[in-house]
Formats: structure tokens, sequence, C-alpha cells
């Protein structure tokens, strides 16, 4: 059986893979033990790949796509609205939630949850503060994702069973499109706060 057949089997081979390189770079002779920080923020970057990835796929390919498919008769946007948006929707606002749980899981593993969300009681003292700023950035797009985008979202889709006129629609678009675009804005200097944090600032 081919694990690459299907998504489960192609993440499940992805993890053992990890697992067998994390063995093999420890079979060195040093101790085995579990590093509870490295857990939480493998899991973070996995999860943040995923909605920034989405995030990214929705702006720079599926509403140009949905444009252009628009001046089309066949197949029309039918066939992304129908299939594809729904269930990219689907992973992009729950791995924002685990994202953002993981990210905060792990400031509060490092033991400096409350100094970055502070920026250092609004000293800006240190490194911490770099990260801080990401993760507020990161905390305002989350917010975006379920206040804004996906509820308009669910208009524009008919997804939430009911029936809007075609100007509510209009506005669910537009409401929907500047939240998405806000968050790509964001992610940019957002990302640099999580590199940053580790590597310092670029100047």
């Amino acid at each position: 059986m081919n694990p690459l057949k299907s998504i489960t089997g192609t993440l499940v081979s992805g993890v053992i893979l990890a697992l067998l390189i994390i063995f093999g770079l420890k079979a060195a002779g040093e101790n085995i033990t579990s590093n509870h920080i490295e857990w939480t923020v493998w899991l973070h970057v996995i999860a943040g790949i995923t909605w920034i990835g989405l995030l990214y796929y929705f702006n720079f390919v599926q509403v140009p796509a949905v444009a252009k498919a628009l001046a089309d008769k066949e197949p029309g946007p039918a066939a992304i609205n129908k299939y594809v948006a729904p269930r990219a929707l689907l992973w992009f606002r729950w791995a924002a939630v685990v994202t953002w749980l993981t990210g905060a899981a792990a400031l509060w593993k490092m033991g400096i949850l409350g100094a970055a969300f502070t920026f250092e009681n609004f000293t800006f003292a240190s490194n911490t503060s770099i990260i801080g700023m990401g993760a507020w950035l990161g905390t305002i797009m989350l917010f975006n994702v379920w206040v804004l985008i996906w509820p308009n979202q669910k208009k524009i889709l008919g997804l939430d069973g009911k029936e809007h006129s075609a100007d509510e629609i209009a506005k669910a678009k537009t409401v929907a499109l500047m939240a998405s675009r806000t968050n790509t804005l964001l992610s940019i200097p957002m990302l640099l706060g999580m590199t940053g944090y580790a590597h310092g600032l670029p100047f």
C-alpha cells in the first residue's frame, strides 16, 4: 500500500520520517530526552504554514481565479465555490486556531507569555518584545478569520442556510476581501517577529 495515495498516509509518513531522523541524529551517543518546547513549536510551525499558506492561496490564486471564471460560462466559478472554497476555509480557520493556541503554549512553556503580550511591561527591553509583536499581529489575524472572514464567506458561499440579497452578498464580499488582504499585509511583519525572535531583526 502506497501511503502517498492518501493525505493521511502522507502526513503519518512525514511524522514517522521526522522521528526516524530525530533518533538517527541522536544515535551518536546522546541521551534521548523529550523537548516539550520543541514539540509545541514544531506543531505551531506546521499549523502556521497551513494557515498562512491558505491565506496566500486565497489572495494570490483563488480570488483572481474566481474573478476570471466569472467571465466564463463554463465552468464558471461554481466549481471553486462549491468544492474547493468550503474545504479550504475549513482547514484555513482551524489552522488559525491551532497556530494561535500552540504559539501561546510555546510562549508559556518558555516562561515569556506575559512578557511577550505586554512587551515586557512596555519596556521593549529585549527580543521578547519582537515575538510579542508577532503574537499580537497573529491575534488580530485570528480575530479577522473568525469574526470577519468566515461569517461573510458563509454568506457568499451559501453555507449558512439563509437567503441573502445581492447587496448583502456584495457587502460580505467586500468585508471578507478587505479582512483577508489585511491579514496578508499583517502576515509579513508577523513572520518577521517570529523569525526575528530567534535570529534578530534585519537591522
